[in-house]
């Protein structure tokens, strides 16, 4: 820090102003640092009001003056300080100087909303750190006459409800989890479900001699042979009983020729394992040429025939279920456990049709939602990010300290208390009282704010350069190290020009003794009589931290009011 000396009895100030930030967890911390020598002199506090009676909503102007030396340092009241009066405006402060004395005016603008009487508290002025109480004042409110008669009134108009940030990702997942429900709903309906047998599947389950008979009944109430579809009748015919051949007793019919057939039956019946009457073989065999006559030599039988022909095909199937053995308890058995083994696969193969299928529609939609979004949006998104939910908040405008100073933040800054070192003078922490800090988070947070305002003597010129300097030596010798600092004009969307400093480092931290290495932005102003400062911190790499600094530097105003 260098110093001005001042000659010929003028002030004393140190122009490396610098701000310290406090964080109760760890060393490093940014924190202003004011050194003022000063001289006695003789002064005059004086305060006066314009008018002692106003109505609810008028405004009182209020002066308070001060004659003090062209040297002396004066902090007039600031905030609201009059209540139960509220402050509306503080105008800037005139100064009238007369060679070796001046004379400085602040004025403010008050109001009342509610009628009654109300005194005006004493103001508390410093002038060097010394402190000069203004006189009291008794001010009436009167109420103002409304007319209920030829006005009309209305109610209060229904919250509105706002839709809250987010990213685009935020506000489409519920979307993408309905999506997902859907494809688990389809999975289900399709593969997973027990679905109502059909008619086709409950004849396909009954067993071969009931299936054979009713196919045969259906046969015999079609109308194939009066519409001379005779190669569709004998087609049906022959297929149901060399289908239960098939399956009932165990021959090779439906790839078997005519003679083949009646060869294999003629066998089996010689040898005891299908004994069938000759005479129902050859009835059988001639049922066989008939039909072999209608599909091949288009040959046209009568209907007497045709029904003669499926009784003796439905005789054939009887007469073989007759000869046919019962089966044994064992073969029962085996064949139980051939049919829960036949379900356990089509079950099987059901559910991993059903797997397969929902992991492709699963795998297509993660996808869609990746190339659209990206991977890093969706892996934040399901395992959650930090700064990422703090930048898709509600966020909120206020106005801090004086000077003010107004931004807007994902959340409302917390007034933070200034630790001051002990071997600071009276009149150096006197002049420390009005610094006000507000915060967010701590350095060793994933994100870290910090605003802090400081009034400045009118006409004091304040080198912004030296103050950003300050701050980034203060927080070298506070821990950091292998700071990259650049420098560059910053100006507000209102014109205000202040100076960005930026870059990175490495922080400590006290918990783990570990350099982790972070991102900074300290922004500075001198502003309407005052030193402002903002100061960022937050992981390197951090692009939700980088896009919430760029929402909070777009919104740098010095109006107040939100």
């Amino acid at each position: 820090m260098r110093k001005l000396k001042a000659k010929s009895g003028k002030l004393k100030v140190m122009k490396g102003l610098s701000f310290r930030v406090y964080a109760r967890n760890l060393n490093l911390s940014l924190f202003p640092f004011f050194l003022f020598s000063l001289f006695s002199w003789s002064q005059q506090v004086t305060s006066s009001i314009d008018t002692l009676s106003i109505k609810f909503g008028e405004q009182i102007n209020y002066t308070i003056k001060v004659e003090a030396d062209t040297t002396a340092q004066v902090l007039f009241p600031k905030g609201q300080t009059f209540m139960p009066l509220e402050m509306v405006e503080a105008s800037p402060i005139d100064t009238i100087r007369e060679t070796a004395k001046q004379q400085l005016i602040q004025r403010y603008a008050l109001t009342q909303w509610d009628s009654g009487y109300y005194t005006i508290p004493r103001q508390k002025v410093l002038v060097n750190g010394r402190e000069f109480l203004t006189d009291s004042a008794r001010v009436a409110v009167a109420k103002v006459s409304v007319d209920t008669v030829s006005k009309d009134f209305f109610d209060i108009k229904p919250i509105t409800e706002v839709e809250r940030a987010g990213t685009g990702l935020s506000k489409n997942w519920l979307w993408f989890l309905m999506g997902l429900l859907l494809i688990g709903g389809l999975v289900y309906w399709f593969f997973l479900r027990r679905r109502p047998l059909s008619e086709e599947e409950k004849v396909a389950q009954l067993p071969p001699y009931d299936r054979a008979l009713l196919k045969l009944k259906e046969l015999e109430q079609s109308r194939y042979i009066l519409q001379s579809e005779h190669k569709k009748y004998y087609s049906e015919l022959t297929d149901i009983v060399r289908s239960y051949l098939e399956e009932e007793a165990h021959v090779s019919a439906l790839e078997s020729t005519t003679d083949q057939l009646i060869e294999k039956l003629e066998l089996l019946s010689d040898a005891g394992e299908l004994p069938l009457e000759k005479q129902t073989v050859e009835d059988f065999k001639e049922v066989l040429k008939t039909a072999d006559l209608v599909k091949f030599a288009k040959a046209q039988p009568e209907m007497k025939v045709a029904e003669q022909d499926r009784q003796v095909i439905e005789k054939v199937v009887v007469k073989t279920h007759e000869v046919i053995p019962e089966p044994t308890e064992e073969e029962l058995l085996q064949n139980q456990e051939y049919l829960e083994e036949r379900a356990r696969k089509k079950r099987k193969k059901r559910i991993v049709i059903a797997s397969v299928a929902g992991a492709v529609l699963l795998l297509a939609g993660v996808g869609s939602v990746i190339a659209y979004y990206g991977f890093t949006d969706l892996k934040d998104s399901l395992l959650g990010h930090p700064t990422k939910e703090l930048a898709e908040g509600g966020w909120v405008r206020s106005s801090y300290g004086f000077p003010a100073i107004s931004v807007e933040t994902p959340k409302v800054l917390k007034r933070t208390p200034l630790p001051l070192p002990d071997n600071l003078t009276v009149e150096q922490r006197a002049a420390l009282k009005d610094l006000e800090m507000f915060t967010y988070g701590s350095l060793i947070d994933n994100f870290y704010i910090m605003v802090s305002s400081y009034p400045m003597p009118e006409g004091q010129e304040i080198d912004l350069n030296m103050a950003s300097e300050g701050s980034v030596n203060m927080i070298q010798q506070n821990g950091a190290q292998n700071m990259v600092v650049k420098k560059d004009e910053f100006v507000t969307s209102e014109g205000v020009k202040g100076l960005k400093t930026f870059g990175r480092g490495e922080f400590k931290n006290t918990f783990t003794q570990q350099y982790n290495e972070s991102e900074y932005a300290l922004y500075t102003f001198a502003n309407n009589n005052g030193l402002q400062q903002i100061i960022f911190l937050y992981p390197r790499d951090d692009r939700y931290a980088s896009e919430i600094v760029q929402r909070i530097e777009s919104s740098i105003s010095f109006k107040t009011g939100s």
